[in-house]
Formats: structure tokens, sequence, C-alpha cells
């Protein structure tokens, strides 16, 4: 225990006259902080009988709480985390390996945590504060970042992070994982490549987000794409003729909000040859379908769903929210713009799958047909992981694309 309080009197020792040493008046670089915190940590930390392990963790420490996101930096580094949960001040859980776990370290105050928040929105141009206590955003290496402050968070201001592997997954890293069949990959691919328009659908943590981007990996390099997210999260590769374009939240300033809609819109006036939209929500739902049957062919995107006939309701749903149409209107508008749906899942064994790939064939006596072109079937469980098979249960029936595909 005394060990711990000559741990924490030279931390705040440290931090007393960082703040005496540091020129506010000018920028100073990383390098600067670093040489002022290793001086005082070498000089203080003999004096307080500091082992070498420990003044090593305290320079760490000190550096990431003044030009990094303090004891979370630990986390975002570690490849091996995937999700981040921040309770207030009561507690950290992280995702690991599928598994969640508390971490045994915690902010010291709220006031702290909230400095976090706010330099975490500030870099991505959001704004959150009670007056609007919900904001999405990204950390600079693509994590996806969500934010909800008191009132509405009843234990304080609370963070969820999801991390991206460094380096993207590529359908490569999908059938060795054994999410997709190499069959049902190929088919995919083609067409993706003939310009059918996909949806992804799926519950949370199922990889959507993952597979668009393994998707949008298909799209011939010579076309222009264009892609739509509320926080840019789609990381395409080798991509020469990319646009990408992310929402903005309004600010009591007066800026005003750029919504997914607006995006959308404005990017059939940029002469896109796809539209990858990172997740369909709300009522841009409506703007998405008619784009989709005014000749944006080979678009893809996302959407929340149990199944692949539940996103077909969703569609409908949201499609009411942005715009009053009759419900046989917009299904005629689904089943001519939308031509295939790939259904993922988060099994027990916390892996991810390809459940369905569907067709959907047209509108008939009032309702969205649909047809089934390769099915999950689950065959037993064996050491703790579900054994199972994606086979093919139907041909593709509309092949006019494939057959009109210049690639």
């Amino acid at each position: 225990m005394m060990n711990d309080n000559k741990y924490e009197q030279c931390r705040h020792e440290i931090n007393a006259r960082l703040r005496e040493k540091i020129d506010l008046s000018r920028e100073i670089s990383d390098t600067e902080i670093h040489d002022m915190i290793d001086d005082l940590v070498s000089s203080l930390g003999r004096s307080y009988a500091l082992s070498m392990e420990q003044r090593n963790e305290l320079g760490t420490s000190i550096f990431h709480s003044l030009r990094k996101m303090d004891i979370l930096q630990e986390l975002i580094d570690d490849d091996d985390v995937t999700e981040i949960m921040v309770n207030g001040t009561e507690g950290i859980f992280i995702e690991k390996s599928g598994r969640l776990f508390r971490w045994d370290k915690s902010f010291e105050s709220k006031e702290k945590l909230e400095d976090i928040i706010q330099q975490i929105v500030a870099k991505c141009n959001r704004a959150v504060n009670e007056a609007s206590p919900i904001a999405d955003a990204r950390l600079e290496n693509g994590a996806r970042v969500n934010i909800v402050l008191s009132p509405v968070a009843l234990n304080g201001p609370v963070i969820t992070i999801r991390r991206f592997p460094s380096q993207p997954i590529s359908m490569e890293d999908l059938l060795r994982f054994e999410s997709i069949t190499q069959e049902a990959a190929d088919d995919l691919q083609r067409l993706v490549v003939a310009g059918y328009n996909i949806l992804i659908s799926g519950g949370t943590g199922s990889g959507k987000t993952t597979f668009l981007n393994v998707m949008s990996g298909f799209i011939p390099k010579s076309e222009r794409i264009i892609t739509i997210e509320d926080s840019a999260e789609l990381q395409l590769q080798d991509t020469p003729n990319l646009v990408r374009l992310e929402t903005r939240s309004s600010s009591e300033e007066g800026v005003r909000e750029i919504s997914i809609r607006d995006l959308i819109k404005a990017s059939l006036r940029m002469r896109p040859d796809r539209i990858v939209v990172g997740e369909v929500r709300g009522g841009e739902a409506i703007d998405m379908l008619q784009a989709l049957n005014t000749g944006h062919d080979g678009s893809l995107s996302t959407a929340h769903a149990n199944s692949a006939r539940d996103l077909l309701s969703r569609l409908e749903t949201m499609a009411l929210m942005g715009m009053e149409l009759p419900l046989a209107a917009i299904r005629r508008q689904i089943s001519s713009g939308v031509d295939i749906i790939v259904h993922l899942g988060r099994l027990r064994d916390k892996s991810r799958r390809v459940l369905e790939i569907v067709e959907i064939l047209g509108y008939e006596e009032g309702e969205i047909v649909t047809k089934p072109i390769y099915k999950f079937t689950e065959t037993g469980e064996e050491n703790g992981r579900v054994l199972g098979e994606l086979s093919r249960v139907g041909e593709l029936t509309h092949t006019d694309k494939l057959k009109m595909s210049k690639h």
C-alpha cells in the first residue's frame, strides 16, 4: 500500500511540475513532452524509490493522459481487444476473442473521462454535451465510437469503442474463419462485378461492416466509388477513384446538420459508378431505393435485421420514415431496386457466418417474392465450435446483369 501511495504521490508531483514547464503560448511536439516527462520521472522516480518498471509505466501513463486517451490507450493499442465499454467511472469492460472481461483499471474522475470524450469528438468535428448527449465518432485508427452523456446515461459518461483490425479483413480471411465457402464467395464476387445491388443484413456484432468492406473490394478499380457513412469506417484498398463522404452533426454555433439523406442526394450529382452506404437505419432508405431504381447499379449497403425476410420489413418501415408512400409502392421499389440480400449471423460460439444469400425475384400479389440461393445448416458441435455448412439451395434466376457484364 505504501508503494502505491508513493507511486501516486510521484505521479501528482510530475503532473504539477509539467503544468509549470509547458509553454501554452506555442505548439509543443510529442517529442518535447516525452523528454520533459522522462527527465521528471528519472529524477523524481529515484526520490520516491520507484522501481525501473514503475518508472517506465509512470512515464507511459502520464504521456497517454496528456496526449493520448489516458488509461484507454493501452487497450486501443492492443490488437486482441475488439470492443471497449466504459460504464462511467464504475468500470471498464473489454471484449477479447469474443468474450467479455472486466478490466482492472478505471477512470479516477468523471472530469477526466469527460475530457477524453471532448478530445475524441473534437478530432472529428462532432459535438456532445447535455443538450445533445448522444454522439457517434471515430478514432484516428478508424475505431467506431459511441458516446452517451448524462442525463441520458444515469451512471455517468458511457463510451463504447469498437476496434477494427489494423489490416482490413479479406475474403481469404473469411474463408479461413469458415465464415463463407469458396463457392459462395466466388458467386458474390461475380455478382458485385456485374453490378447487382446487394444489401448485407445481420444483428449487432455480426460483421456487417467487415463484410461490406470485403465486398466493396470486388468492385473493378476502373470505377468511381462514393462511400457514405455516419462515421467513416470502410477501408477500401487500392481504389484510385474513391470519394469518401461522412455526415456532420449540427452545433449550437449554427452549423447545419448534413445527414445520410443529404449525402445520398449529393452523391447522385457526382457521377458515381457505385454508391456504398455504410448503414441504412432511417428515412434515408427511400433515397437509397430511389437511387437504385434510377440506374445506379452495383450499389452496396448494410442494415440491422434478424433474417433476410426481416430486412424487407425493416426497409419498408425505414422508407416510410422518409416519405409517405403507399406500402405497395415501397414494396415495388424494393423488389425492383434490390437484387440480393446477404444475411450474416453471430452463432453461440461467437463465430460469424453467412447464414443466407437470397435473391429478390419481384413483386406479385402485394408481396415481395424471394428465393434462397445459399443457406447455412447447422450439423452439430465439436469442442465448443458450431459445425455446419453453407450450401447452395437454388440457382440465380435473374442473370441479365451477369450476361451483360463487361468484366
